[in-house]
Order: structure tokens, then sequence, then C-alpha cells
């Protein structure tokens, strides 16, 4: 019979602990006789007073009371709300030392795989705030008034929020603009519980480089009140304005978009450009949410890729193209693959914008089309992949394994399953040679992005 193992901690205990590691969300760790709590906002090297929220079977969570010894890398909070909200966790941190967090991110995972490979220091920012150049604001009615802002983590309780501190502040002065028109018009807010309601989210997208700017009403259904008097207030209070699109979304689950879209005003689309590459985009484009960095990123990609005149690209996972065409002037042909119908028409349109003839777009999953690919006798030379947090599909590595490509370049945003995936891969017959490259994707959060290189062994 097996006898149940008390935890060493209850709920609602109070206690005075020392903070000995970070987890991958950015959680301080303390341990009670070898049994971990995770507490919000603490930092190695602390001591502290924590109250014990919730006790599961291996952890517990516990809230920070009071520090009693602070860390050397503790900075001022910017504001309470964003870790509460989640919109910038590691705002506490002292920004070298969230460089070296995920530097050491990766690294350890590697350890634990057992896989020998070096990590070089993250490429940070020389100002980690104010680079978002996307931003999907809910929108919630508290106390009896519209307002926008961000969640409280793990629910769905509004934090009302002006300033975002990590996005461009365009895009929080007509996140502001906009949701004071919808409070002069008395447009509802929509409830999640009730399914009423008209406004869910108000999205806003802006360009770096071209300064162009597109606002997106998202709508539980067609109807907007007032719909022409909104968009005209709106016109005038951003008289830059490119873009305005109503996306209907009645969905009752947690979706942001829906699938139809109607312009109000303006173009369908706005333009940016990255890496001497234009490109256009839409409300329902994914597209990376800090232009600085991602120059740095690609960039890296591409030099690792070490590409010739002769070289055959398969970029999986492509997009609006924005890895694809900046690689194919210096490349004989790239083809593109992408689930999203959207995304591969957006890319055809940006080959055309950029005169670009030598990359091709198809709609589909990238292990499957891989697969067709094969058949047909395409043979990559590079095989590019930048895939969503779940990593790669192991038909999509069989694909690659068969393809044998001389090298794979892994854009991640997820270290977990870049390890997998590298350990699958390397069972096929690749080596990791190059330090793996960090980027800051995402000052003051947890995430992180890197490049990693593999070559087809001799």
């Amino acid at each position: 019979m097996r006898i149940k193992k008390e935890a060493p901690v209850q709920k609602n205990e109070e206690l005075e602990v020392d903070v000995i590691d970070l987890t991958y969300q950015g959680m301080g760790v303390a341990k009670v006789s070898d049994f971990p709590i995770f507490i919000e906002d603490a930092l190695p090297g602390e001591r502290v007073q924590v109250k014990v929220l919730k006790v599961k079977k291996n952890f517990a969570f516990g809230k920070l009371e009071k520090i009693i010894k602070a860390s050397p890398d503790r900075v001022q909070a910017i504001d309470r709300r964003f870790t509460q909200s989640g919109i910038a966790p590691l705002q506490h941190l002292a920004y070298p030392k969230q460089l070296e967090f995920k530097q050491h991110q990766i690294k350890e995972l590697f350890n634990k795989a057992h896989l020998d490979v070096q990590v070089s220091p993250t490429i940070g920012m020389d100002n980690p705030s104010k680079y978002r150049n996307k931003a999907q604001i809910p929108v919630r009615k508290i106390n009896g008034k519209l307002e926008t802002g961000f969640y409280r983590r793990h629910s769905h309780d509004l934090i009302p929020i002006e300033d975002f501190y990590i996005q461009d502040p365009h895009i929080d002065e007509a996140i502001i603009k906009v949701r004071d028109i919808l409070r002069d018009y008395h447009v509802s807010a929509y409830n999640e519980v009730t399914h009423k309601g008209c406004i869910r989210n108000i999205m806003v997208r802006y360009g770096r480089a071209t300064h162009e700017m597109m606002v997106v009403l998202v709508t539980n259904g067609k109807n907007l009140p007032h719909k022409e008097d909104i968009i005209k207030a709106i016109q005038s209070k951003l008289p830059d304005l490119d873009s305005l699109i109503q996306n209907v979304n009645d969905s009752h689950g947690n979706r942001l978009m829906g699938d139809k879209n109607v312009l109000l005003a303006g173009k369908a689309y706005i333009e940016d450009e990255l890496l001497d590459t234009k490109f256009l985009i839409s409300p329902m484009s994914f597209y990376q949410v800090n232009p600085i960095q991602t120059e740095k990123l690609y960039s890296l990609a591409i030099d690792k890729a070490q590409l010739s005149k002769d070289d055959v690209v398969v970029d999986a996972y492509c997009g609006i193209g924005t890895i694809s065409l900046a690689m194919a002037p210096k490349v004989k042909h790239v083809y593109g693959v992408d689930v999203v119908s959207e995304a591969i028409e957006d890319a055809r349109k940006n080959a055309k914008l950029n005169q670009i003839d030598n990359a091709t777009f198809v709609i589909a999953k990238a292990e499957d089309q891989m697969k067709k690919w094969a058949d047909e006798g395409i043979r990559p030379n590079v095989v590019v992949v930048d895939p969503p947090r779940k990593g790669i599909d192991p038909t999509f590595i069989e694909s690659v394994l068969e393809m044998k490509p001389e090298r794979l370049v892994y854009v991640s945003c997820n270290p977990a399953t870049l390890v997998r995936d590298c350990q699958a891969l390397i069972d096929g017959g690749y080596e990791i040679k190059q330090p793996v490259q960090p980027v800051d994707q995402f000052p003051q959060t947890p995430h992180v992005e890197s490049v990693t290189v593999l070559e087809r062994g001799k």
C-alpha cells in the first residue's frame, strides 16, 4: 500500500526562505525540505518572507510578502501592474542579468539533454523598452466604464493600463484615443460570461521604418453602433492613420481574432521594411513584434546559413516571407511553406513588391509539403525553420533526414522544443558546430529567441 506523502508546507502558511534559482517563467525558486516553492517577483540570492498560496503534489506557489535581504541584481520596478499582468515580469531584474538568465536557460536545457553545445552571450538592446510594434488589447467594462488594459496573470481579470512600457508610444497613444471615442459613443464592452457586448479587443500595428499605422476593432458580431461617426472620430483623432479595419469575432472561446475583416477606412494593410526588404502587413499577418532585434536575428540566420548563388533554400513556417525574401537575392531559389493561407497570399504579394521572381510560396503543413517536394526531386542545400513554440513536427524531421540538406538553420522562440528537436536531428546525423546565439527579442520577459545551425555530418 502506497503511503501518501505530505507536502512540507501548507496553504496560507508564512515562511522565511532563501531564493536559489529562477524558473524558465522568471519566478523565484525556494526549497523547503527539497520541496520547491515558486515565488513571483523574487530573485536568486534573496531571503524573503512568503505566504503559501497553493500547494500541489510536487510544488507550491507563494506570494512575496517582504524582502528581508535583496539581491544586488534587483532594480526598482517601473510599475507593479507590469508584473501582475505579465507584461514585464522581469522588470525588477537588472537588464545585463536578464541577458545572462536567457543564455543560462538555453545552456541548462542542452546540458540536461547531455548535449555538449556552446551558447554565446545573449544579444540585447540599447533601450530594452518601447519596442513592440503590435498590441492586442482587451476591452472590458469595469465599474460601469469601458476600459483597456491587460489581464492579471492566470486570470481574465482586466487591469486598466494606459502606458504599457514595452510598446511603441505611438501604439499606446492610439489605444487611448480609440478607447475614449468608444466611451463617447457609449459602445458596449464584450462580456465573456454572457457573450454580450460589442468591442472585444483593439489591435494596433505600427511600422517602425515607415511610421504607417493600422487600427483593428475586434467586434462580437457584425454590428458596430454609430459606425460612421466612430470612423470619422478616429480619423480626426489619428489623422496619420493608414488603415482602419473591423474584425468580426463571434466565437465563444478565447480566440483573439475572427476570420472576417471589413475595411472601414484607408488601406487593407500597412507597409514596413526589414533588411532592405518591403513587407505588406495585413491584420492576420505574423510579423515579428520587435523590429530592431528581428533585423539582428534574421541577419544572423542569413549569415550562419553560409548562402551561395547556387543554393536552393526551403523556408518552413515562412509566414509573410520575411526570411525567404531577405535570402532570395543571395540564392538560386527559395521555397516557402506555411499553413496560414493569408500569410502565403501576403508572401506572394511581398515577392512582387520587391520584384523577386526566384521565390515560390505554398499553402500547406510544412511536414506534408516537405514530403511532396522530396517526391518532386527538390533537394535543398539549406532548410530554415522558424516554428511556433511547439517546435517542429517529427514527420518534418523525417523529411529533413531524407532530403539531407547540408545545413538546417533553426530560429527558435522556445528553448525546450529547440533542444528536443536538435536531439532528434543529431540522432539523424547532424552536428551543432557553431555556438547557439540567443537574441533578446522580448526584453523584460523570460522569453528568448535563438539561432542554431545544424550541419550534416560527413
